[in-house]
């Protein structure tokens, strides 16, 4: 068994909605099916019992040895831990060779779970060991290192329970929620609001306590220390117990509480001094520790917070206890869980030895042992809720501390006895206030009720009927495309939104070009939903894309499907048949919000059909309104769009909608069919969006199909009496369209100049030809500069094959080069000829072309 090609698909792809990893998996004949081979599968159960059946009831296909792999790799993610439950594996044209295809919910693990998959058949191919326990540890290790945190991870989840779109933006806890203009970011329990100098403030403690103090909200007394001789006079000034810490320091580290001898601040002198250039000491208030978690304005929870404590039990000594406790699996290292794991340092060695304890000693049973007297979660305490029982007057001093620091996501620490009265009826305190507080005690507090506090967050980012989402416009076809994607956005833009689009000839954010070459594959849609700038976007949506990686958006408010006809680029990445290219145009359509909208053509068999997998409701159009799905569908009091006349006619139930095509510059008064079937799409997909009929007209007269407007999409240029048109298509369906329009147009002689991309099957190549040769009189073939795998001059040969039966070209002449091929044309062109160039390298074909009209 070989594995190859691994792919990670990041969004809703080919196979489901889900994440998956997908690879391409090579079987010797015996392993196409393992029950040919002899006690492989009982091996293999042995190695991992949990695999699951390899064949359901009823399935009588043999089992390959490529579906025994994808169920190993969804079976060791699902009992490591990870939430997955999607895989399948689908046979290819190739014998043996397979795709296999397993959902993850991190990618890092998913492709380690591939691989240790392979291992293990191999393992239980050759009756070799396999290390299972090793095998999910590594794998745990793995999910607990790359995936969000408990914070990040409440936060993202509560978006997501509200459909809004979450992407990471980093490895670490900087996540997007949202696209373009109305996205927001967060980092960890940080949001975009969150002010660099209020944090800044709540990193000094100095300066908070001032701050605090300056609002009215009760602080201890104490102040910076220069060295560890000012930290004993500053104890001395306070008298009684102090507390020693870091001026700037987070989650409770080099922090001393309750000392009072001069060896014990200069022991936790040093030991902030670790942490911090600068020192604090300051007055020891005796209590509990509480955290209040400030969200917008208003207290959302609140905790007690225990420091790390054993329980004796006359029999193990403390250090076994502690060992015990950081056995639970709630507890690990970090904070990936909820709780984390108590340190056994020197700090913990001090509070024990405050209490007469060293880290042998055996307590008595239940006698209780504390291991440190700060509270932090992040050194091994606890938590119990207290949300309830909070005082208004104690939450209005919470609330108080973080409008003066200025954070809008604010943990603040109090130390008192209770939460039911004010701080100044018990003498309580604020000790800190904590930007990017930690979430963990609120969202799985070791006793009481869990706080919905990542919901709490979000709904302080976002409105409640706010999802953080632009109108998403996505185009797929076989041809049309760029033109459709350009004037859809072109009358988004006239409406006055700011328009992100991606096509095959770059991405445009607000008509300027940002990236160049082909970019319609889901990075380049990334960037767009990424720019926050963008107001609405439209994608191109080429099968490449969707095939390497999946879709760059969970679903999409207009899904457009140009046409399939005949195809292009069958025979790659194992779509063979035009019902396989459908498939992968239908991605977007089955992923269309509930109350979008798939815009179809319905004279396309292929693509009408895909009307049963739209989620949301369905537009066709047609050039005749006569046809029977158009017929059917405005019947029925659903939106159509046909041509009728002299018009494109919108129609829905008793509502109607003319469009005079004399005001469409892009169909040249309807003579050019494919255009008006372009123009029909984009006018559908802007209808659906609600865009006002005025701005629609106002767009459609103000788009010009010129090589600036829509480079390599049927621009016509005038040369020395003669017509020039220079246009990008490259399939046979395109070509035909194409003729189509021409044979619109007068001309007294017809020269076509083309090649053939190498990638396409022969029967392509050769068919393109077949379609000129019957159109026009010389044709000049060249070849390019890429010819993408075929030998020298093999284009070139096919593309003679396809003339040899040819009924009207009389003059074939074969050129290397594509501008040279554009000048010899040229040479040829008398006034009245009309001369058809189907470029290669757009832009660079369009610029000679315009050089040398200009030299006339």
């Amino acid at each position: 068994m070989q594995v190859s090609r691994i792919r990670a698909l990041r969004g809703p792809n080919l196979w489901s909605r889900r994440t998956a990893i997908e690879a391409i998996v090579s079987c010797t004949e015996e392993e196409c099916s393992i029950g040919g081979i002899p006690g492989f599968e009982s091996r293999l159960r042995a190695r991992f019992p949990e695999i699951g059946a390899l064949q359901t009831a009823g399935h009588e296909e043999a089992v390959s040895m490529a579906h025994a792999l994808e169920l190993a790799a969804l079976g060791l993610q699902a009992h490591a831990g990870c939430p997955v439950t999607f895989s399948r594996t689908a046979r290819t044209l190739e014998k043996g060779v397979y795709q296999a295809v397993v959902e993850y919910s991190e990618e890092e693990v998913g492709r380690l779970a591939l691989e240790l998959a392979e291992a293990l058949c191999n393992a239980a191919a050759e009756d070799k060991p396999f290390d299972l326990v090793d095998a999910l540890a590594r794998l745990r290790e793995l999910d607990e290192d790359v995936r969000l945190g408990p914070s990040t991870g409440a936060i993202v989840q509560a978006a997501v329970a509200r459909a809004i779109p979450c992407r990471r933006l980093t490895k670490g806890s900087l996540v997007q929620f949202g696209w373009g203009s109305r996205q927001r970011r967060i980092q960890a329990a940080e949001t975009a609001r969150t002010s660099a100098i209020a944090e800044a403030i709540a990193q000094d403690k100095e300066l908070t306590k001032k701050l605090l103090d300056a609002a009215g909200v009760p602080v201890p007394r104490g102040r910076p220390v220069a060295d560890v001789d000012d930290a004993w006079a500053a104890a001395q000034e306070i008298g009684g117990a102090v507390v020693v810490k870091p001026r700037a320091g987070n989650q409770g580290k080099g922090v001393a509480v309750n000392i009072a001898t001069r060896d014990q601040v200069m022991a936790a002198y040093a030991a902030s001094a670790e942490y911090s250039s600068s020192v604090i000491v300051e007055q020891y208030v005796p209590g509990n520790d509480f955290r209040l978690l400030v969200v917008g304005g208003q207290v959302i929870a609140a905790a007690r917070r225990d420091p790390p404590q054993v329980i004796g039990d006359g029999v193990h000594t403390i250090r076994e206890l502690v060992e015990q406790v950081n056995r639970d699996p709630h507890r690990s290292e970090g904070h990936a869980t909820s709780l984390t794991k108590i340190r056994f340092d020197d700090i913990a060695l001090a509070t024990l030895a405050k209490q007469s304890y060293k880290a042998d000693s055996v307590p008595a049973a239940g006698e209780l042992v504390i291991l440190r007297n700060n509270a932090n979660l992040s050194t091994g305490g606890s938590a119990t809720d207290v949300t309830d029982d909070v005082h208004p007057e104690m939450a209005a001093s919470a609330v108080a501390a973080a409008r003066m620091i200025g954070l809008d996501i604010c943990g603040v620490d109090m130390v008192c006895d209770c939460v039911h009265q004010s701080l100044e009826e018990q003498g309580g305190v604020v000790v800190e206030v904590n930007a990017a507080p930690g979430l963990r005690m609120h969202l799985a507090p070791s006793f009481g009720k869990a706080r919905a506090v990542g919901e709490a967050i979000v709904s302080s980012m976002f409105a409640p009927s706010d999802d953080g989402r632009i109108p998403v416009v996505a185009v797929a076809g076989t041809n049309g495309k760029t033109t459709t994607v350009r004037l859809i956005a072109h009358l988004l833009g006239q409406s006055g939104l700011r328009v992100g689009m991606t096509n095959s000839d770059g991405v445009y954010i607000e008509g300027g070009r940002i990236d160049t070459g082909d970019c319609s594959g889901p990075k380049s849609a990334r960037t767009v939903l990424l720019h926050p700038d963008v107001d609405a976007a439209v994608l191109e949506t080429a099968r490449g894309g969707v095939l390497r990686e999946g879709l760059a958006f969970d679903r999409c408010d207009v899904a457009v499907v140009t046409n399939i006809g005949t195809g292009d680029h069958l025979g790659l990445s194992y779509i063979s048949t035009v019902e396989d290219l459908a498939v992968v145009k239908r991605v977007i359509v089955e992923n269309v919000a509930p109350g979008g909208v798939a815009v179809l053509n319905a004279a396309d068999p292929m693509a009408a059909g895909m009307a049963s997998a739209c989620p949301g409701s369905v537009t066709f159009f047609a050039l005749d309104r006569q046809h029977p799905v158009i017929a059917t569908h405005r019947a029925r009091g659903q939106r159509v769009a046909y041509a009728e006349g002299d018009a494109i006619v919108l129609a829905e139930g008793d509502f109607e909608q003319r469009l005079p095509l004399s005001g469409i510059p892009l169909t040249r008064n309807g003579t050019i069919a494919f255009q008006v079937e372009n123009a029909m799409a984009a006018i559908a997909a802007v209808w659906a969006l609600g865009l006002d009929w005025d701005v629609v007209r106002a767009g459609l007269a103000t788009f010009v199909n010129d090589a600036q407007t829509a480079p390599g999409r049927f621009n016509v240029f005038a040369y020395r009496g003669a017509t020039l048109i220079a246009d990008y298509g490259h399939n046979p369906d395109a070509i035909l369209a194409l003729v189509r329009a021409i044979d619109q147009m007068p001309a007294k002689r017809r020269i076509v100049v083309i090649s053939g991309a190498g990638d396409r099957r022969d029967i392509d190549i050769r068919h393109q030809t077949q379609i000129l040769g019957n159109a026009f009189d010389e044709v000049i073939l060249y070849q390019d500069q890429c010819q993408r795998g075929r030998a020298d001059g093999e284009v070139l040969a096919l593309l003679q094959e396809g003339l040899a039966q040819a009924s009207r070209t009389k003059v074939i002449e074969e050129i290397r080069g594509e501008f040279l091929a554009t000048d010899t044309a040229l040479a040829h062109l008398e006034a009245g000829d009309l001369c058809l160039i189907l470029v290669d390298q757009v832009d660079e074909a369009l610029a000679h072309i315009a050089k040398r009209i200009a030299e006339g």
